[in-house]
């Protein structure tokens, strides 16, 4: 493990863009989740079915296609991102299909009575939608969304297939430097279980956070 010792700040280089990628995609995946699962419920007919067909064709296709379509793709209509952008937008667009649904289950588990209270204090339907269901559906959502989030940590290992220099694609250079593969494999892998045991740590306190105040 004495290679692993001597480029441990370039493997610690990998770890932090696999974190930002996951955090950042993790932020915007939360917000259009959130739209898409209040748009399946709350929308007229036309934007129910387009919120429906969004998830569907998301869900429905490889996040590694998805990836390629962002970087490789969107160049033949004039659009060329960076390799760190394409991932930030390709991820957060995957995650947030997921989130959705999780949302939107979470939504329908809290008791039609809590919104017929709140309607009968005088709340307009969106009041009682983000006062009073959203932040109980949160603490209904947030056991799925720890594993999503987790599964999310680990697809950034994807994203090196475009030269995004993050854990993974850390640990191929060093490989291809050193010609030794087993000492990096085993170091990054180490440190995506220590990260993911990091970010279910997190959410298990919110999560307990949550159920005391409601």
């Amino acid at each position: 493990m004495e290679l692993v010792i001597q480029n441990l700040d370039f493997l610690l280089k990998g770890a932090y863009y696999t974190l930002l990628i996951t955090i950042v995609s993790m932020f915007f995946g939360l917000l259009i989740g959130l739209v898409v699962a209040v748009a399946r419920l709350k929308g007229n007919k036309f934007v129910r079915n387009v919120a429906r067909i969004y998830v569907s064709i998301i869900r429905g296709t490889p996040v590694l296609v998805q990836i390629f379509i962002i970087y490789y793709g969107l160049p033949d209509f004039g659009i060329t991102l960076g390799p760190l952008n394409a991932a930030f937008i390709s991820l957060s667009i995957n995650i947030s299909a997921y989130l959705s649904e999780t949302f939107r289950g979470a939504i329908l588990a809290v008791s039609s009575g809590q919104t017929e209270a709140a309607q009968s204090l005088g709340l307009t339907p969106w009041q009682t939608m983000w006062r009073v269901v959203l932040p109980q559906a949160a603490r209904v959502a947030i056991p799925p969304m720890g594993n999503t989030f987790i599964g999310m940590l680990k697809e950034t290992s994807l994203v090196s297939i475009v030269t995004v220099t993050e854990l993974l694609r850390t640990a191929q250079l060093l490989i291809a430097q050193y010609y030794v593969a087993m000492p990096f494999f085993i170091a990054i892998a180490i440190m995506y279980w220590v990260m993911s045991l990091s970010f279910s740590a997190i959410l298990n306190r919110i999560e307990a956070r949550l159920s005391k105040a409601y």
